[in-house]
């Protein structure tokens, strides 16, 4: 699956929120996430830009994947259909 190439800053939270994520704090255009489970806590910031760059994308995304133990092609399927 290809990354999208016109996805914004404020639509990526709202998909991060569905797994869990929730907005910690805002400084400026960057957005912060959270999300705790167990005694684990994962942050990331995502940049309020529409839209977002590819690369930065596909960053955010490996490092979720990471996080959740999952292949970035699983977490990709699970926002994006």
């Amino acid at each position: 699956m290809k990354l999208s190439r016109d996805e914004s800053g404020a639509s990526l939270v709202k998909k991060f929120a569905a797994l869990g994520y929730v907005v910690t704090r805002q400084k400026g255009s960057h957005i912060r996430l959270t999300k705790k489970s167990d005694d684990k806590e994962h942050n990331i910031t995502i940049p309020n830009h529409d839209p977002i760059k590819v690369g930065l994308l596909s960053k955010i995304l490996n490092d979720v994947a990471q996080h959740l133990d999952i292949t970035k092609e699983e977490l990709m399927k699970s926002l994006y259909e």
